[in-house]
């Protein structure tokens, strides 16, 4: 099924013949009866039957609203314009909402790619934009929506890890924006039978699931420590290195091995520590080369 225009023209002109016809039908149906006269009766009941006819074709169209038109289970076509319109008599006007609406999945328990048990949900905002399809290819487009919707999270969910400590990874929990992006894609691709357009998709809710939520948040901060002990190290032995070189050129000190072991020592447990050291002055001599 695809979306289509039907005939309809404007309904004021139609009211104002509907009114016509009504008056010039009452007219004629009153003078036949009072004259006796079977032929004016005639005319006055044929306009009563063809402003009835005028009647069931009135129709009216909201702002952001559309009517699908039915002629005996035959679709027509849809009118999408504002305002009060005459259409095809004796046929059956569906209302269809154009309007933005917001879907707020469930709280959803996957398991990431590490076979972690997470907790996801995520907000959809969509809009129909083809009432054939919505109407006619699916069986209520909103349920559809609601199960493909829950569906693409799952599927997503299971493609990243919850998060590492590797920047060059998609986690759920570091790239929201670009898992997000791409479950409105996938989301886009399963709705498109409904005739509905996904404007945007958001992760509302993402965390461990309750079981190993204490498990995982200890994992997590010893990979921090880990990380972060890392990058400390390296930075103490770059500014140790750093120092020697300087000492050795600017003050033209040659050091003797032992003494630079000394010195590197000393100058790393400063750095690294994370407590306060207490100095100690060295009054001893200090062996050049």
């Amino acid at each position: 099924m695809e979306e289509k225009k039907t005939f309809h023209v404007n309904g004021y002109i139609a009211l104002v013949v509907l009114i016509i016809l009504l008056v010039i039908g009452s007219y004629s149906f009153y003078v036949g009866v009072t004259n006796e006269r079977f032929s004016m009766i005639t005319i006055g009941f044929v306009l009563w039957v063809i402003s009835a006819l005028f009647l069931s074709s009135l129709t009216i169209v909201s702002p952001n609203q559309a009517k699908a038109i039915l002629f005996f289970g035959q679709y027509l076509g849809t009118i999408k314009d504002n305002g009060l319109f005459v259409t095809t008599p004796l046929t059956q006007k569906i209302n269809v909402s154009l309007k933005v609406r917001n879907f707020n999945s469930s709280l959803l328990k996957v398991n990431d790619s590490d076979g972690n048990p997470v907790e996801i949900s995520a907000v959809v905002v969509f809009k129909v934009v083809d009432t054939a399809k919505a109407l006619f290819d699916v069986d209520r487009y909103q349920d559809f929506v609601e199960i493909q919707s829950e569906t693409a999270i799952r599927h997503i969910a299971t493609q990243y890890p919850y998060d590492t400590f590797n920047e060059d990874d998609l986690t759920l929990r570091g790239n929201t924006n670009e898992v997000s992006e791409e479950l409105a894609k996938e989301l886009q691709d399963r709705l498109a039978a409904a005739g509905v357009e996904v404007i945007e998709t958001r992760l509302n809710h993402l965390a461990y699931a309750t079981e190993i939520a204490s498990a995982m948040l200890q994992r997590q901060q010893a990979k921090a420590i880990l990380s972060a002990r890392q990058i400390i190290v390296e930075g103490a032995v770059s500014m140790t290195q750093m120092a020697l070189e300087q000492i050795e050129d600017g003050q033209k000190i040659n050091f003797t091995d032992d003494r630079k072991v000394q010195l590197i020592n000393n100058l790393l447990v400063s750095i690294i520590t994370d407590k306060g050291t207490q100095p100690v002055i060295n009054t001893g001599d200090v062996h050049e080369r």
